[in-house]
């Protein structure tokens, strides 16, 4: 068994401009913890696999395709392969979530 604790884990600005955290990645799962302050945004964009993103804390606006919503803590929402996506911290606060995308990239 591994425990993980996300506040244990280091984070990086990514190539999207964001904390990112790697949580987990082998063959089968890759799962990163985004960290948006107010006003970031992670720009549309779209992967071959499947996706679910978990709000962790926090809220902002997630878009899958052609849907918009305001997501917030304890949500999980799902995008296909192939979709396109985009996160941002719009709502005035905050807007953690984990990204888990199957099979990794």
């Amino acid at each position: 068994m591994e425990i993980i604790k996300l506040s244990e884990l280091e984070g990086n600005k990514n190539k999207r401009g964001v904390i990112a955290k790697a949580v987990l990645k082998h063959d089968n799962a890759q799962v990163m913890n985004l960290i948006l302050s107010e006003g970031d945004i992670v720009p549309t964009h779209q992967v071959p696999v499947d996706v679910f993103f978990y709000v962790v804390d926090g809220k902002g606006t997630l878009r899958i395709g052609d849907e918009s919503s305001v997501v917030e803590a304890g949500t999980i929402i799902t995008c296909p392969p192939n979709t396109k996506m985009e996160l941002k911290a719009d709502q005035g606060d905050k807007f953690e979530v984990l990204n888990v995308k199957t099979p990794s990239l």
